[in-house]
């Protein structure tokens, strides 16, 4: 690794202005991403700054239809949070899901969306709930946040404070994992609103990152069954393909996981 200077943060005020300070800095939430890409010398920031510890970043409130966990909560606190289980249960299912035991104890929701993986679990949550992206500036929608691969629209030196999630009539997720690194070779979440609307994204799918499936919300929208996705056909144009599966192959697995999904979620 390069040196670096490392300072952790006592508030998100505290946080942002010793970002301005350093020449190249970087924010570390769970240290999932940024530290192995330091240990392989791919990145050398001047400074990094850990969230980590900032207590006001650290929590979830559920106040009347709507679910918030802030940022620097790991996943493992979203998924066994009963409050999370009882209001949004496919959300603690898709937090106990990702990586490993280890993972999960020290990765984030903030450092997830921030670094917006395009296998990565919870972009799939974020945009098929329909949430809301609190940063120490404004609030983001989820659809005007995710900008393509590792890409989103936040401004050098934003900092992402928490996440606040509607609380959807039915929802559900399902993923086809990495044996080794368990990310989502392909992954679908799928939501119902109590008003019937119905919204659906893959992640670990698209050559953009994280996108919804109209094919399937349309189909849902008409019959919120498994069944009602036999007949659908999801294009293969536009997705990934690499060692571990073709683009046709993954096309398939966004309508199998969209089914597992709709099964999940009742």
């Amino acid at each position: 690794m390069y040196e670096t200077n490392y300072h952790r943060a006592s508030s998100v005020p505290d946080a942002a202005a010793t970002f301005a300070k350093g020449k190249e800095s970087k924010f570390l939430a769970g240290g999932q991403t940024l530290l192995p890409v330091m240990k392989q010398r791919l990145a050398a920031p001047s400074d990094v700054i850990d969230l980590s510890k900032i207590q006001e970043m650290i929590g979830i409130e559920v106040s009347g239809d709507t679910v918030t966990i802030k940022a620097a909560t790991p996943h493992y606190d979203v998924a066994q949070s009963e409050a999370v289980q009882k209001a949004i249960p496919a959300l603690a299912n898709l937090a106990s899901m990702i990586g490993d035991p280890a993972v999960r104890y020290r990765g984030t929701i903030g450092g997830s969306l921030a670094n917006n993986d395009p296998a990565a679990d919870y972009p799939a949550a974020v945009l098929a709930l329909g949430a809301t992206i609190k940063t120490n500036k404004r609030a983001i929608a989820a659809g005007d946040f995710f900008k393509g691969l590792f890409s989103t629209a936040l401004e050098d030196g934003e900092i992402i404070t928490a996440v606040a999630f509607p609380v959807p009539a039915k929802a559900g997720y399902a993923k086809m994992r990495h044996p080794a690194s368990r990310f989502a070779l392909t992954g679908v979440f799928v939501a119902r609103t109590k008003a019937g609307d119905v919204s659906a994204a893959a992640t670990g799918a698209s050559q953009s990152g994280v996108m919804r499936v109209p094919a399937i919300e349309q189909a849902l929208k008409a019959n919120w069954s498994p069944g009602a996705l036999d007949s659908v056909t999801i294009s293969a144009n536009g997705l990934l393909a690499d060692i571990h599966g073709s683009a046709e192959y993954r096309a398939n697995l966004v309508k199998v996981m969209g089914q597992r999904a709709v099964a999940a979620a009742g």
